[in-house]
């Protein structure tokens, strides 16, 4: 009996001496991804690509499928979030490109739900992924049982219905920052954090939320803490342009008239009060004046008060001036010739001329951009 017991403890210790294949150590700061592209044809190419802030895929590394395989290498010193495209296969897969080995199997007919293998930041995403889509089927579940209630006219069921999907889309707009709270020490969730501000419609303050529980991560790297300083600035800009909108009072300014007096806006202003950007070189400005100066000699002895501030680039001076006399403004004008620098131009997020502001005697904001017969109108309501 004893050589049987003997026999099956060498083989239990052979077994165990056993180790999984270990996958290779790569040097510092590099990336290797393996992808597996069964079905798809040989010399066709994939990509490693970056979105831009319009959404626009930019590739950062190609390579070439064999046998339904192919590697990218390279460097990387920091996480960031990726996508992979195939030729010929449509969609693409988002993932983190992080050092170490990634691998990717791609899934020819459903690309985005591709299975990624890789460090931390893959199985946080990954997590993220998984618990993300569960809410999304749910919610399209939800549509199809909405659309069957409405089409039984069973008005009580498909009101019940209506509102839990109001309540769904809800949580599912929220599910991404409270992934983050979940999850503060991934990088990952910085990274999912920076791509809520493409877009429209964000939530400053779980913005703010998320930055103060990620700070440790924000402050973990060089790359992170420009993430960070990306996420202040955007924040910086909405606050700013939140107040310009509509029924805000228009912020003050002051800034120099032709003869260098500095003008400020809460001096000047009447019952009504146009705030005009402009420049004696953008053509459609120049085109827009008469029908200024038409509704300021109409409206000025009512309260009309008109200050333009002009974008003018610096030693335009003259430019500027002699624009203000061939086009007959006769009202306030102030410029720091700074081009689309200027402090106030800043200040009220000009990005284009012309563009108005429009303030009632509170010095209120009533009414933005408008123009032409628009602009007439809204002061002929103010002032009649």
């Amino acid at each position: 009996m004893r050589k049987p017991v003997l026999f099956l403890m060498l083989i239990a210790f052979v077994m165990s001496c056993k180790t999984e294949p270990q996958k290779p150590t790569l040097p510092p700061d590099t990336y290797q991804v393996n992808i597996s592209t069964k079905g798809v044809y040989n010399g066709l190419r994939a990509h490693i690509n970056i979105m831009n802030d319009k959404r626009q895929e930019v590739p950062v590394d190609t390579a070439m499928i064999v046998d339904e395989k192919a590697t990218f290498t390279g460097k990387i010193t920091s996480p960031g979030l990726r996508t992979l495209t195939v030729n010929g296969v449509k969609g693409n897969l988002q993932f983190v490109l992080e050092p170490g080995i990634t691998d990717i199997e791609v899934y020819k007919d459903s690309i985005p739900f591709s299975k990624v293998e890789g460090g931390k930041n893959t199985e946080i995403q990954n997590l993220y992924k998984s618990e993300y889509k569960k809410l999304s089927d749910a919610i399209g579940a939800n549509r199809i049982e909405v659309s069957r209630a409405r089409q039984q006219n069973d008005t009580a069921r498909y009101g019940q219905l209506y509102q839990k999907s109001i309540q769904m889309a809800k949580e599912l707009a929220d599910f991404p920052y409270e992934f983050i709270q979940a999850h503060p020490d991934s990088d990952f969730s910085l990274l999912l954090l920076e791509s809520k501000l493409i877009g429209q419609g964000q939530d400053l303050d779980k913005i703010k939320a998320s930055m103060a529980s990620l700070k440790p991560i924000i402050d973990s790297s060089e790359r992170n803490k420009l993430i960070g300083q990306k996420l202040r600035t955007f924040i910086v800009q909405k606050e700013a342009q939140a107040n310009l909108d509509v029924g805000k009072i228009a912020p003050n300014f002051s800034a120099p008239d032709p003869n260098g007096k500095v003008i400020a806006l809460n001096d000047i202003k009447g019952k009504a009060t146009i705030i005009d950007f402009w420049a004696s070189w953008c053509g459609p400005c120049r085109r827009e004046n008469p029908n200024v100066v038409k509704v300021y000699q109409k409206y000025h002895d009512k309260g009309l008060e008109i200050i333009s501030v002009s974008l003018d680039k610096p030693n335009q001076q003259k430019r500027w001036t002699d624009a203000i006399k061939k086009d007959n403004l006769t009202w306030h004008h102030v410029s720091n010739l700074k081009y689309f620098n200027d402090p106030v131009a800043r200040m009220y997020n000009i990005n284009s001329i012309p563009s108005t502001f429009i303030l009632d005697e509170e010095g209120r904001i009533v009414a933005k951009k408008l123009r032409g017969k628009a602009l007439e109108d809204q002061i002929a309501s103010m002032l009649n």
